[in-house]
Formats: C-alpha cells, structure tokens, sequence
C-alpha cells in the first residue's frame, strides 16, 4: 500500500443538537476531508465535503432532517492507508465540533453541504472571560496554563515550555485565545540565551505554548525528496510531489519591522526620564550565534555601497511605550512588572525572521506530522551534469511546518504543507 491510497472513513457521525438522540452516519455521503493545524491559530479545524441522494432522515435529506443548525457533534475516524500512516481520530471526547455550514445546494433529488469544524474548546473560547488578577509574581507560562485549564475547561493534554520572565497583568474580561496569543509574544524560554517568541496552537495532540526556539532545536520528524531525486531506492511515501517557493526574503519589509535593528525608548512614569540611547539600541548581530536557526548564518548587507556600515547596525525602527511599575501591586511599589528590554525587540525579531523563506508543498499522506515539527527537504541542484546528484544550496535543508492540512478523498490521500525558516541552506548535523 502507499501513502497516497485512498483512506477508509471508519466513523462520521454527527450528532443532532435538537434531539440528542438523533445521529446520523455521514460515511456514505462524505466526499472530501480537509484537517487542518497552524502554528498561528489556537485551534485545530476541518472542513467536510458531504452529498447525498434520496431520503435520509423523517422522508428528507440531512440538512433539513437532522436538522443542521451548527454546534452539532461529530465524531470522526479515518483508518491509515499504510503501516507507518496512523489516520486520525476525533471521536468520544475528543470529537469536533459544527462551527458553521455553508455553500448549501439542495434540490428534489440531491443536496450539497460543507460542514467546517473546530474543536470543543474553540467554541468555549467564545463565550469565556477572563477577569481575574494574575500577580506580578507568575511566571507567564503558569499563567498560561491557568488560562487554559480554568477559563477553557480542557481535559486536553497540555504542552507547555515554562518561561523564565513573569508577568503581571489583568485579564479585563478578554477572550483566552486572546490573552494566550498575546502572553506567547512576551515569552522568554528558560534555555541559556533564550530568545523571546512563543507559539500558542493546537494540534491532534492537544495544546501546545512553545517557545520558536524550543521548536527550533527539535529532531527532524521526516526527511523529503523531491521527484525529481527520487528513484526505487527511495521511500515513495516521503517524496515532495510539488512545491512552491511562496517567498524568499523581502528585505524592506524587514527593515519597516526592525527585524535587525530597533531604537527602544520607554517613559519611566515614576523618574520621568527615557531610555538612553545606547541602552535601547537593539542589534540582530548581537544574537547572531547564541540562538539556533535552521540555516546558514547570514552577514548584514552594507547600507551603501563602500560602507563598512551594515543594515543592522543603524535601527530602522523606533519602538516606544510606558515602563509599567506599580500597576498591580497594592500600595506604592517601585519595581518592573515586566522588562521590555527582555522580550520586545527580541520578539519582533525572532517572529519576522522565521519567514525569511516560505515555501509549499505537497507529499503522500502523512497523519504523523504536526504543526510546529521540524522537516528537512532536498532539492535538486540546477546542473547540466547527470551523475551524480547534487541538492540545491539556497532552498534544502530544515524547515518548520507552519501550517499542514491532510486532504481525503476517493482519489487518494494528501498531505500539504506551508513550511517557514530564518536563514537559507543547511550546515552541520540537523543543521546546529
């Protein structure tokens, strides 16, 4: 069997919100499944392609006899086509959920839906708040948790990298996706010369607030060819069957971001006095070696021809804001809540610096990849030589999957992936 056979639906059933009692088996009716995961969005969604024919349910279709109305139920089971190619199960607790129906066509005969879907939790997230004081003492990531546990009510298995700053701050009745996206930013992971940036996603494991650096330095999960370099020898199931290089550097967006360079100036609302110059200068050189990446090291461009001067050595970015102390504490209080110089501009960096190269592409399906996991791939090098294979410099090498989505259908079984990384090219073992 291969990785891109077709993939039997075990289970489809969705549940009716009108009568418990009443479930429906979608299996016969289920054209196409899209899965999908994404670093940058906090809850795992998938999208049902469902057409049937004649009576299914009191002498009428689905969308009028269960009847669809959104919030309904639906377990999910699809088998793996191969030994090393588990499917995916979202059944019992961990079923999904109707967040919405659309492109409806129904006539006499026939009727045509799609059903998207989310988790459990996506859905409680939209009537959750958070109002409570979390001291200044917290760490952000036991803050996290917090968030996730009581304000999410998941039974989820949780995947959190402790952070090594704390954050003190109050929820004001905002959302917990909200806040957890927004603490992820000022994350510092606990590693020596850890560098601000969290993700917080969710994949089929459960929820993930990951440091991009954590990530960063993790095992290869795959290792792909691309078709061209691919012969019998070759596992046919990790072959790259196309891509897309969606982007490769742009150099003035970079600079409008202070991506290499930033100018902090923050207001003391106590002293009255601002950041210093040369204390609130921040350089990308200055992290340059002391963080992993997935490629080559590169050197600043000059800023003009001739000049010894680098674009990263003058700021291209001037970020400003109010030193927060003696906000949360009861009585008068002259110390830090949080440090902005520790995760800022660190932050902005380390975020905008991951798409330096962007690319899709398209493999045999594979239900083991999650968002978040580190692949390598290989590309054939542009010769007129015909020996021996030589792979591309500037585009092979160790990727992070940004987003993934697994597509089935009676055609076969797909598996896509948006892949990002912060330099170009591979060196070393696993690139480190």
């Amino acid at each position: 069997m291969s990785a891109t056979d077709s993939t039997q639906y075990e289970e489809i059933l969705i549940e009716s919100t009108v009568d418990k009692n009443r479930t429906i088996d979608l299996r016969q009716g289920v054209q196409s499944v899209d899965y999908y995961e994404d670093v940058f969005s906090p809850t795992i969604t998938a999208k049902i392609l469902v057409s049937t024919t004649g009576s299914v349910i009191d002498n009428t279709g689905v969308y009028l006899g269960l009847p669809l109305r959104g919030g309904e139920r639906l377990s999910m089971k699809l088998q793996g086509n191969t030994d090393s190619n588990p499917g995916l199960d979202f059944s019992g607790n961990n079923s999904l959920y109707v967040s919405g129906i659309s492109n409806v066509i129904r006539d006499s005969k026939q009727e045509t839906f799609v059903l998207n879907l989310c988790s459990r939790e996506a859905i409680t997230n939209e009537t959750s708040r958070v109002p409570i004081r979390f001291p200044t003492s917290s760490p952000i990531s036991v803050s996290a948790e917090e968030i996730i546990k009581k304000y999410l009510v998941t039974n989820k298995e949780l995947f959190i990298d402790k952070t090594s700053n704390k954050y003190g701050f109050i929820g004001n009745m905002k959302k917990p996706f909200t806040l957890l996206t927004w603490l992820a930013s000022k994350g510092v992971p606990e590693t020596t010369d850890g560098t601000a940036g969290y993700f917080f996603y969710e994949t089929q494991d459960g929820y993930c607030f990951k440091s991009i650096d954590t990530l960063i330095a993790q095992d290869v999960s795959a290792v792909y060819l691309a078709t061209e370099v691919s012969d019998k020898s070759n596992d046919q199931d990790f072959q790259i069957l196309n891509h897309v290089t969606t982007r490769n550097n742009n150099l003035l967006e970079k600079l409008r971001l202070g991506q290499f360079s930033t100018q902090r100036s923050y207001f003391n609302p106590l002293t009255f006095d601002y950041t210093a110059p040369d204390k609130g200068l921040f350089k990308l050189e200055d992290y340059a070696g002391k963080s992993k990446n997935l490629g080559r090291s590169f050197g600043m461009p000059p800023i003009n021809e001739g000049s010894e001067t680098t674009l990263g050595d003058i700021p291209s970015r001037l970020v400003t804001g109010i030193v927060d102390i003696g906000t949360l504490e009861d009585g008068v209080s002259y110390e830090e809540n949080a440090d902005p110089f520790k995760y800022q501009s660190q932050a902005i960096m380390r975020y905008n610096i991951m798409f330096t190269q962007t690319m899709t592409i398209t493999v045999p399906s594979n239900t083991n990849l999650r968002a978040g996991n580190i692949i390598q791939c290989l590309f054939p090098a542009t010769t007129t030589a015909s020996d021996n294979i030589k792979f591309d410099g500037e585009i092979s090498g160790l990727y992070m999957i940004k987003e993934l989505c697994h597509h089935f259908d009676a055609e076969g079984s797909y598996t896509s992936l948006k892949l990002i990384r912060d330099t170009f090219g591979q060196y070393g073992k696993n690139n480190k």
